[in-house]
């Protein structure tokens, strides 16, 4: 399986990883939403785990890019802002799933599930 991070926190990005035991998916790491369709188009990663607030394009609009321009990706949205507009927000952009940083445990759920 092939994974891309796109979170503008270095640190939290280790964290990502090191929750969900990603020793035996190969991991491709971004630090801005301005370079999803780039990084998609050339690796095809099976899951995007996408924050919302970054420096130049947040995740809502990375993530309708991306899912406008490739339908079959797969985008979660991980981010500390669990509030129902959030999420809302997120579903309307195309992710399949919203995470928030307190409970990264629910990816690995919602990956399995799919």
């Amino acid at each position: 399986m092939m994974m891309l991070i796109v979170e503008d926190n270095t640190e939290f990005r280790s964290v990502i990883r090191e929750v969900l035991g990603l020793a035996n998916t190969e991991v491709l790491e971004l630090d801005d939403g301005n370079e999803v369709l780039e990084a998609y188009q050339k690796f095809h990663p099976d899951w995007v785990l996408m924050d919302v607030r970054m420096k130049q394009m947040n995740g809502f609009k990375s993530t309708r890019l991306l899912t406008t321009e490739f339908p079959e990706a797969r985008v979660i949205i991980v981010t500390q802002y669990d509030e129902p507009a959030f999420q809302k927000q997120a579903f309307d952009a195309g992710a399949c799933g919203f995470v928030s940083k307190e409970h990264l445990d629910e990816i690995i759920h919602i990956i399995q599930q799919r």
